[in-house]
């Protein structure tokens, strides 16, 4: 039996830096993707008192309905400890918890706002170039666990990205403030 060491040696040459070529390129795409910063921002409905301090905003792309918001947000990413994609009945959903800072915040405009709605407004994506109003959740309890869980208006691959971001953001804040 022969062994052909020149014929081996030669696919070699040529494989091994083909695979490499390949792996890298699916690495640096994930390494994107996983620095990748997603923005969100909670506002709270309020009655439209002719000010420049609230603004209406649409909800929903296919059938959209107008909310009136308090411009200035209550919560945004740096509040988020964690966040992740749930598969619900009928699709999924999005479950964002809140550190103990805005689970404070959550609780106290959960008790004052019940029966009005939290607009989620984010930005997400390759250079946060997707920006839309997610939802709009009624507040029917008082939120004590700073825990929203909504359906974003959303497919499931932009509900990931968005996902991703915000745990991103998430674990720099958490390092910036550890010890």
């Amino acid at each position: 039996m022969k062994i052909r060491w020149l014929r081996f040696n030669l696919y070699l040459c040529v494989a091994l830096p083909l695979a490499a070529a390949l792996a890298a390129g699916c690495q640096t795409e994930a390494r994107k993707r996983k620095h990748q910063p997603s923005k969100l921002s909670v506002h709270v409905e309020t009655p439209s008192d002719g000010t420049n301090l609230n603004e209406r905003v649409p909800i929903y792309r296919q059938h959209p309905f107008m909310v009136n918001v308090q411009k200035e947000p209550i919560l945004s990413e740096l509040n988020v400890s964690e966040a992740k994609v749930l598969d619900v009945v009928g699709g999924f959903a999005i479950r964002l918890q809140f550190d103990r800072q805005g689970t404070w915040i959550m609780e106290q405009h959960s008790v004052d706002s019940k029966g009005r709605r939290f607009a989620i407004y984010c930005e997400f994506g390759e250079k946060l170039k997707e920006k839309r109003w997610l939802a709009a959740p009624i507040i029917s309890r008082r939120i004590t666990d700073g825990v929203i869980v909504f359906t974003p208006d959303a497919t499931r691959e932009e509900a990931d990205q968005l996902v991703l971001g915000l745990n991103n953001i998430g674990r720099a804040v958490k390092k910036k403030t550890e010890w």
